[in-house]
């Protein structure tokens, strides 16, 4: 809670305090220790975006709650609801009518992140680098140009000693392949910031819940923290939120020069992912038939938030086309809580489905931040 609101909740406390039928004569006051007020915001029930998909990849269609078997924390939990999200072009095509869908009904917007993770400064030692980097942006390009449907919403950021919005969420092409160009070459956002402009039409808008540039820049010099505000701001838009990482890993080397978790960083960021319902898809920019030591990171941030890792990457498109298909279509599952999950609360949390052919992938955890 900010500083100035506390002030004055403590202030009306003593005020009504002091004035009530036999309160004592007002004297001396012992002001209440700083911190002793602050909100107290409790949930019973939480919401999972959940991934069913069978064998070959393909989403499963036709679920209800009974089918999901949740554990928070390692206990069983309620499933109270399961409701299936799609776009509306993918369910014509499965004939959802054969399974009592129907198309109109179900909610259908996809939300993308492109995120690059700019490797400008690698580059000087590997020039291929960035040229990889060019390429997955063209890709990228391309991706969107074959696969982008009439409600999906993508936005664009990259990171080099900062977080930078290249374009908030949008369904135009031609500002997605301006802003995708800019992300790839390591290129700012233009002056006058049309990225920070709240969209015109009903898009979602990371913008409008990020810092203001300067602040930005102070709080994301570390891709770690820019990941960790970036999916702050994504609290704000609704339903998951697929968010494509375009990197060659990053963290804390061990024993052994390979990749471990921080615990300085990394608990903190996915746990900011999986309070955003942010699943992270991590594609390698490492060249082709390269082994390098952040290998384990990007089966580590996947895994952690429900996305997929992408290594040892020939083409960009590959990856694209996998993470479109499998976004076609999810269940968000409403599962209550034992026992109220206060605000900045976080739980451990597994789901399957009572068909063992059946593939299911989901955040691992559940998350409440503070302040709502």
């Amino acid at each position: 809670m900010p500083r100035s609101r506390s002030a004055a909740l403590a202030a009306a406390w003593l005020l009504a305090l002091l004035e009530a039928p036999g309160a004592p004569a007002r004297g001396p006051q012992e002001v209440p220790p700083a911190g002793t007020f602050a909100e107290r915001l409790e949930v019973s029930e939480a919401l999972l975006d959940v991934l069913v998909t069978d064998r070959d990849g393909n989403v499963v269609l036709g679920l209800g709650p009974a089918d999901f078997r949740v554990r928070v924390d390692g206990e069983p939990a309620e499933v109270s609801a399961a409701s299936f999200y799609s776009n509306r072009r993918f369910l014509d095509a499965a004939g959802a009518a054969r399974l009592g869908l129907d198309p109109a009904a179900v909610p259908d917007r996809r939300t993308f992140v492109l995120f690059f993770d700019d490797q400008r400064l690698e580059s000087f030692d590997n020039p291929e680098l960035r040229q990889r980097q060019l390429q997955a942006g063209r890709d990228a390009v391309a991706w969107l140009r074959r696969e982008l449907a009439g409600n999906d919403r993508v936005a664009v950021v990259h990171h080099d000693v900062r977080l930078k919005l290249q374009q908030d969420f949008t369904g135009d092409l031609e500002d997605l392949e301006r802003a995708i160009g800019r992300a790839a070459r390591g290129q700012d956002p233009p002056e006058d910031w049309p990225s920070r402009q709240r969209p015109a039409d009903d898009s979602p808008s990371l913008a409008a819940s990020l810092p203001a540039p300067p602040e930005l820049a102070r709080a994301t010099a570390d891709v770690h923290e820019a990941m960790t505000v970036l999916a702050d701001a994504a609290r704000a838009v609704p339903g998951r939120k697929n968010l494509v990482l375009f990197t060659t890993g990053f963290g804390d080397l061990g024993p052994g020069g390979v990749f471990r978790p921080d615990p300085r960083y990394d608990p903190a960021m996915v746990r900011a992912l999986n309070s955003a319902n942010v699943a992270v898809y991590t594609v390698d920019l490492v060249p082709h038939a390269t082994r390098h030591q952040f290998e384990a990171f990007f089966g580590y941030l996947a895994g952690a938030t429900g996305g997929l890792p992408f290594l040892d990457v020939v083409d960009f498109s590959i990856p694209l086309a996998r993470i479109a298909r499998e976004t076609n279509g999810y269940y968000l599952v409403s599962v209550r809580l034992r026992g109220a999950l206060e605000g900045g609360a976080y739980r451990e949390a597994e789901v399957e489905v009572g068909n063992p052919e059946f593939r299911v992938r989901s955040r691992r955890g559940i998350g409440f931040a503070a302040g709502g």
